[in-house]
């Protein structure tokens, strides 16, 4: 099983619509990827490490796959679908990472 998170940066001018992509965005990956994507858990940054610090990521996305390949298979196609809806909920580059569940 791997994981494909999806790391949005917070900043001071950070911009981000959780409402419309957990409500929008999220159901259209899951509709286009289908059952390839075995579950998806999206966090909200809330705080840093020391007190008042704010979080270093304003929201991630984990997308659970049974492999890199199943992952590429079911998502590459849908891309740029994906991609056109960003500035839809926010003025981020999100930063991707696939892991190993270990």
């Amino acid at each position: 099983m791997i994981k494909v998170a999806v790391l949005y940066p917070n900043s001071k001018n950070v911009e981000f619509d959780l409402a419309y992509y957990v409500n929008t965005h999220i159901p259209m990956v899951k509709k286009l990827v289908g059952s390839s994507l075995k579950k998806v858990e999206v966090e909200k940054g809330v705080a840093g490490r020391e007190p008042g610090e704010p979080a270093p990521y304003v929201a991630i996305a984990n997308l659970y796959f049974e492999s890199v390949e199943e992952f590429q298979k079911s998502f590459g196609p849908h891309g740029a679908t994906f991609a056109a809806d960003v500035p839809n909920y926010t003025n981020v580059k999100g930063v991707i990472q696939i892991s190993d569940i270990i």
